[in-house]
């Protein structure tokens, strides 16, 4: 069958439609199940019909949006048809994970005056905690300031209704998700990429659907307004608008601190590329700017939210997760399992040790010109280096890396396959398959550091 945009659309359509039924069935309720394990997906009334439905939904979605990205007419279109999809979805239980629920209860704290990165939510008064995974009950808040306060905003206007909040959140979510549909276009532009095909592959993604919309992820508006800024710097303007380029980053840091990364390259983006590297010295005033920005809109922040900064400690604890979908983890769960070793802890310090390495490696063959791909990059490296790799984390460098690296099949294949690690309730498989997984990616990253070897070796014969 030949492969339209109107296949595309409506193929896409049938399959958000049956990802909505397993949110009726079977999406992240609003009490907290106790033990979770993929054996649920068979318990209930409902029979088998939830997982037919999970994965027939998956399927359909990954396959429209996989083929989707060589027949999309215009960003018009592509933007209807990512918004057609986020419909079915949006009346019903989140899907893919209960994090909305720790966003609840933490903006609740928020607004009572407590303190969210003192302590987790469970002494905190929270009418929702029985929703809250017990893995965030006793965990402080690790999120920045802004989206505590965007957290408070919504729990003040949905008062004692916990489906009030969760809609607010993922009304914020969503607003994310607006903010990137609006600045993609810009960016590609600004990459020389084809908008429509750039909008379809962040906007289509079903990581967005299932994880962004329908989990209402606070990863949304950080990506949102990573992109803004990033399309600002890009523009070469004057100074004011690169210090509102650094304020909208600041924003995107006052979400998660991830955003960090990309500011380096920010700067980079400011300049026209030379085609050599540039002296630092003409980094100086661009660096200013941004940086003004930035730090004059974190001192707001953290003045409005009265919690200094005590998220950067809370930062700590986002690692808590043991799984091999971070391969540093990974690696240290398969020799813990050979030798007894508590490796975990060690390999995962490498990893951040090698980030900080190849973030600075990045960024200085970006002095060439290539800045926004080497934020792209710089967001690549900070998923795959981190302690935790959550599905929703690709949609990360998905949202940079799609103006300046359309057919880029490897992070395509990652979202693709990302797509699949969780159940609609939030389990997520790489928990249930945590020692044969983690032996899995050790001997994956083995042999690509081989093959890696070999080629740098054969060049160097050839040179």
């Amino acid at each position: 069958m030949t492969v339209t945009p109107r296949v595309v659309r409506w193929g896409g359509l049938a399959g958000s439609v049956a990802t909505a039924g397993t949110a009726y069935l079977g999406g992240a309720g609003f009490e907290r199940v106790p033990s979770v394990n993929p054996g649920t997906l068979l318990s209930g009334q409902r029979g088998v019909l939830l997982p037919i439905l999970w994965v027939l939904g998956t399927a359909l979605l990954v396959a429209a949006w996989w083929t989707g990205r060589h027949v999309v007419p215009s960003t018009r279109w592509a933007l209807v048809t990512a918004g057609l999809w986020f419909l079915p979805v949006l009346p019903f239980l989140p899907l893919g994970s209960a994090d909305v629920y720790s966003y609840a209860c933490q903006g609740y704290v928020q607004h009572a005056g407590g303190d969210p990165y003192a302590g987790g939510v469970g002494g905190s008064g929270c009418p929702w905690l029985g929703s809250v995974a017990s893995s965030w009950v006793d965990a402080p808040a690790p999120y920045g300031p802004l989206f505590l306060l965007l957290a408070a905003r919504v729990v003040a206007v949905a008062g004692d209704s916990l489906a009030a909040a969760v809609a607010g959140l993922r009304v914020v979510a969503l607003a994310g998700v607006a903010l990137l549909a609006a600045c993609l276009p810009v960016l590609a532009r600004r990459c020389g990429a084809d908008p429509a095909r750039t909008t379809w592959m962040v906007l289509a993604c079903p990581l967005v659907l299932v994880h962004l919309v329908s989990g209402a992820h606070n990863d949304a508006v950080m990506i949102g307004l990573i992109v803004a800024g990033l399309a600002l710097a890009a523009a070469r303007p004057a100074t004011p608008v690169l210090v509102a380029a650094g304020a909208v980053l600041g924003l995107a840091v006052g979400v998660k601190a991830t955003a960090i990364v990309v500011v380096p390259f920010a700067v980079l983006a400011a300049l026209p590329p030379t085609g050599d590297r540039r002296p630092l010295r003409d980094l100086v005033a661009p660096a200013a700017a941004i940086g003004a920005g930035l730090l004059l809109t974190m001192a707001v922040l953290t003045a409005v939210s009265g919690r200094g900064a005590g998220w950067v400690a809370g930062l700590l604890r986002s690692g808590d997760t043991v799984s091999w979908g971070s391969p540093s983890t990974a690696v240290g769960l398969a020799v813990e399992a050979v030798t007894g070793l508590p490796a975990v802890p060690v390999t995962r310090l490498i990893g951040v040790l090698l980030l900080a390495v190849v973030l600075v490696a990045l960024w200085w063959r970006a002095r060439r010109g290539d800045a926004l791909d080497g934020a792209g990059l710089a967001l690549a490296a900070t998923v795959l280096c981190a302690p935790v790799f959550h599905p929703w984390y690709a949609t990360w460098p998905l949202a940079v890396l799609a103006a300046t690296r359309p057919e880029n099949r490897r992070l395509l294949g990652l979202c693709a396959f990302a797509a699949t690690l969780t159940t609609p309730a939030g389990y997520n498989w790489a928990l249930y398959t945590r020692i044969p997984g983690a032996f899995a990616v050790t001997a994956a990253l083995v042999v690509l550091v081989a093959v890696a070897a070999r080629r740098r070796r054969d060049r160097r014969v050839v040179a």
